[in-house]
């Protein structure tokens, strides 16, 4: 990490910023303490309520002023709402995701209920082992529908096998990485996105399948869907994986013109609130008004080279308490 965060500070000396955006990168929030002593503004982002975004918080935002990021956006009405209130020089920001939105919409039903599932095939958060079994027993007890598990993960292998074991053929069936570009054009042949996860953020595969006027089902969690899914009129919140969700399958099968209904609130959900355009604006407000507030660019390098310069000092001397404590007496 020492290596990371060195050659991070190397790159802002060498290419001052007049603002740092911090995303997915513990070597970012650990340069962050470095970036604002340069006068450049440091904003965070906070995409979930899990573990790691929970040490985020308790490092960077609530930790010593020294450590802090100037700001944090919260992508959720969730994430804004918990960290209201919080003891911290950081300033929060509520910024949701933006999705582009097509030109074309879903079709309704036809014969056929196209269910499909977006995201990475991993057990932790998306429990896609019960997600899979979830599919499959809708195939099983809800005439006229079929499945697609689009994406990828360490769990793959046993999303597989378990497909096999239930001999379903091509009702329920995996179908790959999806390219970006591609995304929305296989969302617009499909009826419904499933997303049972224990928990999320705010899920960008939901924004862009309400956008694509799909029926987004997902199970009622308390952080994330919450504001996107007003139940029974931007889509259906379930209490489990097991009967509530076949049964509320069972009832959007049976219920065409509700589905029509419910996908035109959807998109328009999306349009109003969670377009790409909508997003670009608000984070163009708050880069703007952090650029005002740079420092000059041979300030901010002088800074950032003590910053290295103290780095290494403090690198060099734990490794040399390591290599005392580990020679023998």
């Amino acid at each position: 990490m020492f290596m990371q965060v060195r050659w991070l500070l190397q790159e802002l000396a060498d290419s001052p910023p007049a603002v740092f955006v911090i995303n997915l990168a513990t070597a970012g929030y650990l340069a962050a303490r470095w970036v604002s002593r340069a006068g450049i503004a440091s904003i965070g982002i906070l995409h979930s309520d899990d573990p790691f975004y929970e040490k985020v918080l308790q490092e960077f935002v609530m930790g010593p002023a020294g450590n802090c990021v100037s700001d944090m956006v919260c992508v959720s009405e969730f994430l804004s709402r918990e960290t209201q209130g919080l003891q911290t020089a950081t300033t929060m920001h509520l910024i949701p995701y933006g999705v582009p939105i097509p030109g074309q919409t879903a079709r309704a039903p036809n014969g056929t209920l196209r269910l499909i599932y977006v995201g990475r095939l991993v057990e932790e958060q998306k429990q896609i082992l019960d997600v899979t079994r979830a599919l499959c027993r809708v195939v099983r007890q809800v005439p006229g529908t079929e499945a697609i598990i689009y994406g990828n993960g360490p769990d793959r292998s046993r999303v597989k096998r378990c497909l096999e074991e239930e001999k379903l053929g091509d009702r329920v069936r995996l179908g790959g990485q999806i390219d970006n570009a591609q995304i929305q054009q296989v969302m617009l042949e499909a009826h419904v996105l499933v997303l049972l996860s224990d928990y999320e953020g705010l899920p960008i595969a939901m924004l862009e399948a309400m956008a694509c006027g799909l029926v987004p089902v997902s199970l009622h969690i308390r952080s994330g869907v919450g504001q996107l899914i007003e139940h029974g009129i931007t889509g259906f919140l379930v209490a489990d994986r097991g009967d509530n969700f076949v049964a509320t399958i069972r009832h959007i099968a049976a219920n065409p013109v509700q589905w029509s209904r419910i996908s035109c609130a959807a998109r328009q959900k999306i349009v109003a609130e969670y377009s790409d355009e909508l997003n670009a604006l608000r984070w163009a407000e708050l880069l703007n008004a952090r650029l005002e507030q740079s420092a000059p660019a041979e300030s901010v390098k002088r800074t950032l080279l003590r910053g290295i310069r103290t780095l290494e000092f403090l690198n060099t001397t734990l490794s040399q308490k390591n290599v005392k404590t580990m020679t023998p007496a």
